[in-house]
């Protein structure tokens, strides 16, 4: 497999570790001095002033101010993206600082691709690898899933800090380790495990580490965010979550996304489920996937067991009260789905749907 004129971007500087903010002024080009906050409204209020402390504590920052701080919206969606991109035309910004989950970061990076800025990505959970990828992924204003925004370019800086990850709730890090153990589920069932292209080899490559470093680190990591400490554990699997998942979105040549992606998909059409959480989400629907490769029930078992050390749902009513009709809902709307499409074999709606009550009744359900 040749594949000529191949782009990739990665970011030009991760900071990572304890503290990682602190290092943020140090990094940043001197003439990146008039800065341009957008976040979620809880990570504004976490991040703000620890961002106003280092403006006053640190020579690095002594000429740098913050022109505005705005709310991104809500959606990663047209009506908000246009918003911002006034606001931001409207200012002196020269830099986009963006902080918060994935939404937040990934409608930042459109921003500022479209304002022709240098961002900087500060996420506050640690719930997908929106802060490395060279994608945003679009919403309608319901928060209806529409498409990819691919982006011409990585981040420029990004900033891990696993003190600021540590402050926030358990199950967003629940949702990281889950859309992250799909890098190996979906990449493995589309490339039939054996990749013959160098970069989607090392994407392979990258997906298993991700798997091995929760398997090892998840359940540990979890605790540690539950006691609200800093430690180790969450060091490793941050990594796992936003460095070697975003190197695999960003090396994989083709599609790398797949049924656990498409159920996801198919979650966001009902209101009650789809704010429920990306990863979470993912999480679930990589069991299923594992269900309809017709793995054995040893093998999905294991992976049962990671999934609940990890904090992510194994059934169904763990996510949501469902009756036969809105379970038919998801379940059509996902085989449709492009992601779906990447499967290596048809996937119809009662193979979908058996896929499902198998993972249940494993699960104890």
């Amino acid at each position: 497999m040749f594949l000529p004129g191949t782009h990739l971007s990665f970011p030009a500087h991760i900071l990572r570790g304890v503290d990682a903010l602190s290092r943020l002024g140090h990094t940043l080009d001197a003439a990146m001095d008039q800065i341009f906050v957008i976040g979620g409204k809880t990570a504004l209020t976490v991040t703000m002033p620890r961002l106003q402390h280092l403006m006053q504590t640190q020579a690095e920052w002594q000429n740098r101010r913050i022109v505005q701080e705005a709310w991104y919206g809500g959606e990663v969606s047209q009506q908000h993206i246009d918003a911002l991109v006034a606001q931001v035309t409207a200012s002196s910004a020269n830099v986009i600082v963006a902080v918060g989950g994935g939404k937040a970061l990934d409608i930042s990076k459109v921003v500022a691709q479209i304002c022709h800025l240098p961002v900087v990505m500060i996420p506050t959970i640690a719930a997908t690898c929106a802060a490395v990828s060279t994608v945003s992924v679009l919403y309608d204003e319901s928060g209806h899933y529409i498409g990819l925004f691919k982006l011409d370019k990585a981040p420029d800086i990004v900033v891990l800090d696993p003190v600021l990850i540590a402050t926030a709730p358990v199950r967003w890090l629940s949702a990281g380790l889950g859309d992250t153990l799909a890098k190996l589920y979906e990449y493995r069932v589309i490339s039939g495990g054996e990749p013959d292209y160098s970069l989607n080899m090392a994407a392979f490559a990258q997906g298993k580490l991700c798997y091995q470093l929760i398997e090892r680190f998840g359940g540990a990591a979890c605790g540690e965010v539950m006691r609200g400490e800093a430690g180790s554990a969450l060091e490793q699997v941050m990594d796992a979550i936003f460095i070697y998942a975003g190197f695999t979105s960003i090396m994989g040549v083709g599609d790398h996304v797949a049924a656990a992606h498409a159920l996801f998909d198919g979650f966001t059409v009902l209101e009650k489920t789809r704010e429920f959480g990306h990863g979470l989400l993912v999480g679930y629907g990589n069991l299923c996937l594992l269900a309809l490769e017709n793995r054995s029930d040893a093998e999905i078992l294991t992976a049962i067991q990671l999934a609940k050390q990890c904090g992510v749902p194994v059934s169904l009513n763990e996510i949501a009260s469902l009756n036969e009709e809105e379970i038919a809902e998801i379940v059509e709307t996902a085989i449709q789905t492009p992601d779906m499409a990447n499967m290596p074999f048809p996937v119809t709606a009662l193979m979908m749907r058996e896929a499902m009550s198998r993972v249940d009744r494993l699960a104890g359900v």
